[in-house]
């Protein structure tokens, strides 16, 4: 199989000056996708440290909010987007055993567990709601982002989804 050359790195303007390729602002994107990920996970961290919350992490705080009034599997946690993690069993059986999550066995398929939000899992999710709730008031105040904006970062990142997950489905 013969191997392609990596795009240029950079292109030259016309005064001589250097643009970052369209190479450079992806690979650029997918930084700041990746410390993004990372410091909303900060960001709730230091919430509960703030709070002296000690019994649930960041990513197990995210797992409830996500979840809401839903009742799911755990492997619907995955395929509606509600957990992208690799450990979610782990993280389930901690929120069951803080009583953060009720499960029971499904009535249809025995194997299946369903799981809900407790009533503290619920108050665990309002903490989590008020925090982004704080988050879009400063941001409207600071005029950081407008509605318009916020629509069109999340278009822009919806497509890039799609994009990846077709990249799993269909390319070899």
């Amino acid at each position: 199989m013969a191997h392609q050359a990596a795009p240029a790195d950079r292109q030259t303007l016309e005064d001589g000056d250097e643009a970052p390729s369209v190479f450079n602002q992806y690979i650029d994107t997918l930084s700041y996708i990746e410390r993004l990920h990372r410091l909303i996970l900060d960001v709730v961290k230091d919430e509960f440290e703030r709070l002296n919350i000690i019994d649930v992490n960041s990513v197990q705080a995210l797992l409830l909010y996500n979840i809401g009034d839903n009742e799911v599997t755990a492997g619907e946690l995955k395929s509606r987007g509600y957990y992208q993690g690799s450990n979610v069993s782990y993280n389930l059986k901690k929120l069951v055993e803080a009583g953060y999550i009720s499960h029971e066995r499904c009535s249809v398929d025995r194997r299946a567990v369903r799981i809900s939000l407790t009533e503290k899992g619920r108050d665990m999710r309002t903490i989590v709601s008020e925090l982004w709730a704080r988050h879009i008031d400063s941001i409207t105040q600071n005029k950081l982002l407008d509605d318009d904006d916020l629509v069109a970062l999340g278009d822009h990142l919806k497509r890039l989804e799609r994009f990846w997950s077709d990249q799993i489905r269909y390319i070899y």
